[in-house]
């Protein structure tokens, strides 16, 4: 099932849980769909989107020797080789090649750029890069900065907003542990594919050109990082080359395998921002991911498996779009996407659970209940369904809550589930009769005292 409004109470800052596929979490466990209102959530867990390349060796100085000190040179200590992470987190918009990968996987720490081992890039602190004369801002409040290590030839071509890059480029702290690593990284500038340090620093430079890029945390990962190796608030330092420069393919020519790789990275990176609370972003990314998620083709034809998987992917698609539209507060609009799930998938019970619930926050009663007992028909042990249906009964009833209801047993519950529950047993009935007679007793025996008491006097 495809996520569904949860709590406000749940953060995702915090480690969450995704499934496989990366689609965002489904939170119904033991039966019973996440609770919440319009405003709910899909929590995630907080891992980067793409392709994780993880490798064994995390050092490049032997384990025998901490301090890695033993046998270098004294130019090797000067230069030393920089530190990598355990855990690549590259966000990959295009399938690499066999040699590609060979190296993205290469566990040696070695530099795409060797020839650069510069003072700036090995051993100077970020404060003083920030100061330097020599290096150029690129934005005015002189927090991404760059510095040409190579030009391009005079005729080169420069991207625009919208085309499709492809760039080698390498990333580190500033204790120089390589956290980004990627020697055919391809994106589309403008669509949030990559940090806008990135997209900033590739339109100002020239196809062929190798930069060294300095940015502040609030163009990479800002206050929350990136689980688990950029701290928040940690600025990166970036040797970058301009490989390619292209405009961006039309969807419709590309063959069917591409879009569903393509639109599921899209949705994966949609997944990430919401992951960092970041909902128009995410909502920007499912649309993106959406448009591209298609079987129109201007030739060809097109497999049914290959159809079935652009089926389910638009349906997650639609279902994580309609969420991040409830965070933004879109009532609207989340309902009208969760109506697209339903005309792609009648029994998507998440979806069924959140039209109605948006339909009886609306007041619309009538269409909310049939929404809600067709979920409850198709999943009869989700105790969230029984609890918004409990809830819409109580507002038909103008909130008074005179009686007790209880929902018919799951078993019980056959083609026509009309009416969906039933009244307690246990009735209030008013004041008791017994109560009225003691009273009436009680006030005749006062009387007769009275009257005794005064006719002895």
């Amino acid at each position: 099932m495809e996520p569904e409004p949860c709590c406000e109470e749940h953060k995702v800052v915090d480690h969450q849980m995704r499934d496989g596929t990366g689609e965002l979490a489904d939170h119904v466990v033991h039966g019973e769909l996440p609770c919440g209102s319009a405003e709910g959530c899909d929590e995630l867990r907080t891992s980067n989107v793409g392709h994780e390349e993880d490798s064994k060796n995390t050092e490049t100085t032997s384990s025998t020797d901490p301090e890695g000190k033993g046998t270098r040179t004294p130019r090797c200590q000067e230069r030393a080789k920089l530190k990598k992470t355990n855990s690549w987190k590259m966000v990959r918009f295009q399938e690499p090649s066999l040699e590609d990968d060979v190296l993205e996987r290469d566990s040696s720490g070695e530099s795409l750029f060797p020839e650069y081992a510069l003072e700036e890039w090995t051993t100077t602190s970020f404060e003083e890069l920030f100061m330097k004369e020599d290096w150029k801002d690129i934005t005015d409040d002189r927090l991404l900065r760059k510095k040409v290590l190579e030009l391009a030839t005079p005729d080169a071509q420069r991207p625009t907003w919208g085309q499709e890059i492809t760039v080698k480029m390498q990333g580190v702290l500033e204790d120089r542990t390589v956290v980004e690593k990627d020697c055919k990284l391809v994106f589309v500038i403008g669509e949030g594919d990559t940090s806008q340090a990135l997209e900033e620093c590739v339109l100002s430079m020239h196809r062929g050109e190798i930069t060294l890029l300095l940015a502040d945390s609030q163009y990479t990962y800002g206050l929350l990082g990136r689980e688990p190796d950029i701290p928040a608030w940690a600025p990166l330092l970036y040797q970058l080359q301009l490989l390619d420069v292209r405009d961006k393919p039309d969807p419709l020519n590309l063959l069917v395998s591409d879009r569903i790789r393509i639109g599921n990275q899209k949705r994966e990176r949609g997944n990430f921002y919401f992951q960092r609370e970041e909902y128009s972003m995410a909502a920007r990314a499912y649309c993106m991911a959406l448009d591209v998620l298609t079987t129109c083709s201007t030739g060809g034809g097109v497999k049914q498996e290959e159809d079935q998987e652009v089926h389910d992917y638009r349906v997650k698609c639609l279902n994580n779009l309609a969420t991040a539209q409830l965070r933004l507060e879109q009532s609207t609009k989340a309902l009208s996407t969760s109506r697209d799930v339903l005309a792609l998938d009648s029994n998507n019970v998440k979806a069924l659970f959140r039209a109605g619930k948006i339909l009886s926050d609306m007041r619309k009663y009538t269409e909310a209940m049939e929404l809600l007992k067709k979920a409850l028909k198709l999943e009869p042990t989700t105790k969230a369904i029984h609890a918004e249906l409990s809830k819409l009964v109580q507002r038909q009833s103008g909130g008074k809550a005179t009686r007790e209801w209880k929902v018919k047993p799951a078993e019980v519950l056959g083609d026509n589930i009309a009416p969906f529950v039933l009244p307690s047993k246990k009735q209030t009935s008013g004041i008791s009769w017994k109560l009225i007679l003691g009273a009436l007793v009680v006030a005749l025996g006062s009387l007769v005292t009275s009257l005794v008491l005064t006719a002895s006097n």
